[in-house]
């Protein structure tokens, strides 16, 4: 399958590529900083570029079955100014599948179902501007006709793979805390067999 892999040079990103590549799949990226990318795979892809640049994200969609997008917020608007041209070029090239990694704070509060868990005293962290970029996302992709899925970590420790973790549609598993970079990337990874979640956001945690 031709995976192309959006913020391949973050934690949770680059240990999704090292999945795909694991599994043969062949892998395109889309770069600022070709450098960041220390694998060399027959398999792998490197394009520089940029997620704004309408032309970049139309080249890096050319031939390409799945997205997967881990880009993060990074205090910027990126997710949210991003989101319109990839959704763009994917409709244009006829991808169907979108499977993205956006944040706990997107789901629905269990204290107050009306709301999303950010907009609750459910959520306790201090600042909202991140997870209101991730709403912004998934409002565009609820309004596009794409096969989508959002998982949701809460905080993303680094640390090895467990396996096992529980998950659940649009709300955050009870009591969930943390869930690993390691644990977090693998679930994302299998979400491209998996049509369990489509169209739907996933809480993830142990």
């Amino acid at each position: 399958m031709n995976i192309l892999i959006l913020g391949a040079t973050g934690r949770v990103g680059g240990q999704i590529v090292t999945h795909a590549l694991h599994d043969r799949h062949h892998v395109t990226v889309l770069v600022r900083t070709p450098e960041k990318i220390q694998i060399n795979n027959e398999n792998l892809t490197i394009i520089q570029g940029n997620v704004l640049n309408k032309d970049d994200i139309v080249r890096a969609t050319d031939g390409i079955d799945v997205v997967i997008s881990a880009l993060n917020t990074d205090g910027t608007t990126t997710l949210s100014e991003s989101m319109p041209l990839i959704i763009e070029a994917m409709q244009n090239e006829g991808i169907q599948r979108i499977i993205t990694i956006g944040t706990a704070g997107i789901l629905q509060s269990r204290t107050n179902p009306n709301l999303l868990r950010y907009q609750s005293n459910e959520s306790k962290r201090k600042s909202v501007r991140a997870a209101k970029e991730h709403h912004k996302v998934y409002n565009m992709l609820k309004q596009s006709t794409l096969e989508w899925t959002i998982v949701c970590p809460t905080y993303l420790p680094d640390g090895e793979s467990v396996g096992k973790y529980r998950v659940a549609r649009n709300f955050l598993p009870p009591g969930g805390v943390e869930i690993s970079v390691s644990d977090a990337a693998e679930f994302t990874f299998n979400q491209m067999k998996n049509s369990n979640y489509t169209k739907l956001r996933v809480g993830i945690a142990y």
